[in-house]
């Protein structure tokens, strides 16, 4: 892959990982929740989840959907119910998630299984990989060409989401944080139901 090539996918992968939305709350949350570790553990898993889409991408993800529109539609229902479920679960959280370091509410394991989970959920990354990252996928790439684009995806959306977790998680800035970390679990509950229902009307619709 020529290295201007790269570029470009750099350039889109970053404002993609960079762009708000659920898997940034998700990571702001657990880092609440629990601090460093559990926030980095959701960054990272869920740029696993990334890495997935990605490696459907360079197989023919765009394609597939083409041909199989359906199976978009059974992924984004499947989407649109985890999303309004953990939305649902931040807004119930209220107050109950303004935390002493002893106090915890979240652990790493839960951290990874809904990093992922969000990414493998949100519709709109789908778009994404299948918009815009299957320009940079042709029949003749090379297995070499292919795994660079799934690995820049990947380490592109994990550097984004480790490095909030590690900013958040500062003594000052966590404190601070979490002294307001009812109206977060607020704006994230919000957040998220409102792109589960925006995704069934644009089901239905």
């Amino acid at each position: 892959m020529p290295f201007s090539l790269w570029l470009s996918l750099a350039a889109i992968c970053t404002v993609g990982a960079m762009s708000p939305g659920p898997s940034l709350a998700l990571v702001l949350r657990h880092t609440l929740g629990g601090g460093r570790l559990p926030g980095v553990t959701a960054g990272l898993f869920h740029a696993l989840g990334v890495g997935f889409y990605a490696l459907l991408t360079v197989l023919g993800l765009g394609a597939l959907m083409a041909r199989f529109p359906l199976l978009f539609e059974i992924v984004s229902i499947g989407g649109a119910v985890y999303l309004a479920w953990l939305g649902v679960k931040a807004l119930r959280a209220g107050k109950a998630a303004a935390l002493t370091p002893e106090a915890a509410v979240t652990t790493r394991r839960q951290a990874a299984r809904e990093g992922v989970l969000v990414a493998l959920a949100n519709p709109k990354l789908i778009l994404f990989f299948v918009a815009l990252l299957s320009q940079f996928v042709n029949p003749e790439m090379s297995v070499a060409a292919r795994a660079i684009i799934v690995v820049t995806a990947m380490v592109i959306d994990a550097s984004w989401y480790v490095l909030v977790a590690v900013a958040l998680s500062q003594s000052r800035v966590l404190e601070w944080l979490r002294a307001r970390s009812h109206w977060i679990n607020r704006i994230t509950g919000v957040m998220l139901i409102g792109l589960a229902l925006r995704v069934a009307w644009g089901l239905v619709a």
